[in-house]
């Protein structure tokens, strides 16, 4: 018996697996190039330009290598702790304030309120005008003689209120309050579409066992949208310390640095004092505290879900 030896096939290098591949790779290949481009690179050089100095108007030339100056200087810069008490303060009065004021008023619509369509609109108006046109209406309210804030206090027996973002005492609790009342809107937003994901039966059946309306809120309600509430802590605390635009159109950081904040701040260094090495020092801090209290409210989640 003769053997019969099976024609060997040619292999083809550009099969239709690569072809398809390779078309992937040229649709994400733009989006790529700008994350590369947009982001990657500028992280990269904020992250050497911390560790100079550098005056901007003179060019790359200018760039003078000083290791870690700029975070030693940072320990005792004062201008610049102040701006980070500032920043802790907004962030832990906006956050767990905003959300507890959201979740009541979502629980309410949700549950209670005719029209829940013209409610959501309305509150969410705030969020999605700009912050400037928010800070100047916010201004003519706070106004310290003239605006009705105060017109309403004096007509109910307070002999002096607040000066508000004229004082070093009360513009904190001005800005606060401002971004407060300009971030709630999108809280009940949300908290609504986690209210909605909620079967009704679990409540009747609440309800059958005996359960009040405040029962049934904290044994209910609280625990099934802490996969929501965790969401909105994690995007909340991030943009409440990327605050800018409310404290450069009301006070550009005063009275007297009162108000100042860390992007603030960056912004005075880099743009003001052309201090760019220092600024980006400065903006890594700012990095490194919100990556780090990002982890840590991870870690808590995780335990609670464990």
């Amino acid at each position: 018996m003769a053997s019969v030896t099976p024609a060997s096939s040619k292999k083809v290098f550009w099969n239709e697996r690569r072809k398809e591949s390779a078309a992937g790779i040229l649709f994400v290949l733009p989006e790529v190039l700008g994350i590369c481009l947009m982001g990657v690179f500028p992280l990269g050089f904020t992250l050497f330009l911390s560790f100079t100095e550098w005056n901007f108007i003179g060019g790359l030339d200018a760039i003078k290598f000083i290791g870690f100056d700029n975070f030693v200087r940072l320990a005792s810069d004062e201008s610049f702790l102040l701006a980070l008490k500032n920043n802790l303060l907004y962030t832990l009065f906006t956050v767990p304030v905003g959300m507890v004021l959201a979740l009541i008023l979502a629980v309410v619509i949700h549950s209670k309120a005719y029209a829940k369509d013209f409610f959501k609109v309305a509150f969410f108006i705030p969020y999605i005008s700009t912050q400037v046109a928010v800070a100047a209406i916010w201004a003519a309210l706070f106004h310290p003689s003239l605006g009705p804030i105060n017109q309403f206090l004096k007509n109910i027996g307070m002999a002096d209120p607040p000066k508000w973002l004229g004082s070093t005492d009360s513009v904190m609790a001005a800005i606060i309050i401002i971004g407060i009342w300009h971030v709630v809107g999108y809280i009940v937003i949300i908290y609504i579409s986690g209210l909605s994901t909620i079967s009704i039966e679990v409540y009747e059946a609440a309800e059958i066992d005996g359960a009040n309306f405040w029962q049934k809120f904290i044994k209910i309600t609280v625990p099934l949208l802490s996969p929501t509430t965790f969401f909105l802590a994690i995007t909340l605390m991030i943009s409440s310390f990327k605050v800018f635009d409310l404290v450069a159109f009301l006070t550009e950081g005063g009275p007297n640095h009162a108000s100042n904040v860390l992007v603030y701040y960056i912004y005075e260094e880099g743009f003001k004092n052309f201090r760019m090495g220092y600024a980006s020092a400065i903006s890594w801090v700012l990095f490194i505290i919100v990556a780090v209290l990002t982890i840590i409210m991870w870690k808590i989640q995780g335990r609670k879900a464990e």
